[in-house]
């Protein structure tokens, strides 16, 4: 199992980041708040689990141990597989998701792209015991995506998506586009990790 990878950030695409390591390019599958704390050229160094398919091997990168370790748990549910793991971590911080499965609150667990109301219950149902509810702190060097005045995520949502190699002017106008919903809740709680995905699907439908 390739449990962490440290190297250099070639390149950020919507989905992965490729990290040279030894001379070799790795494909890193990971959440856009990962994604956005890499900048091309910096070192960086992620947390990973490799799954291994028949006819492929995927490797996932974390900004914290505790993130993989998530992810893994997450998927040792039945019907849950990497993608909806990937979800809910791309939509809540570790720490978020931790509390929401101690206490059971399945609407939280929902805001996640393809978890319903059965699935959160039966991720409660057998998580619920395997996860504390205290915060994790985030890893040294890692600014968390989270909410405060408009401004603040403003500025957070544009410096992401310039880190992610779009343009100041797209993410100014994709972040705009996404603030206009004023009567989305993600908007008014200035839940950046779902405003993140929101603005990348409109950028990415764009090209």
């Amino acid at each position: 199992m390739i449990s962490s990878v440290r190297g250099t950030v070639a390149a950020i695409a919507l989905d992965h980041a490729v990290i040279e390591v030894g001379g070799v390019g790795l494909a890193v599958r990971a959440t856009p708040g990962t994604l956005a704390t890499l900048r091309r050229g910096d070192q960086a160094r992620l947390a990973t689990t490799l799954i291994v398919r028949e006819d492929s091997l995927t490797l996932f990168g974390f900004a914290s141990d505790d993130a993989r370790e998530l992810f893994e748990l997450v998927q040792s549910v039945t019907g849950f597989g990497a993608k909806i793991a990937l979800a809910l971590l791309a939509v809540l911080e570790p720490d978020q998701l931790r509390r929401a499965l101690a206490a059971g609150d399945t609407t939280t667990l929902t805001r996640a792209p393809g978890v319903g109301k059965r699935s959160a219950e039966r991720l409660v149902l057998e998580l619920k015991d395997k996860v504390g509810g205290t915060a994790v702190a985030a890893p040294a060097g890692v600014a968390p995506l989270t909410g405060g005045s408009v401004l603040a995520w403003r500025d957070q949502l544009v410096d992401a998506l310039v880190g992610l190699g779009f343009t100041a002017k797209q993410a100014e106008d994709a972040t705009a586009t996404v603030a206009g919903e004023t009567e989305d809740p993600a908007v008014r709680d200035g839940d950046v990790g779902v405003l993140l995905r929101r603005a990348l699907g409109l950028l990415g439908r764009s090209r």
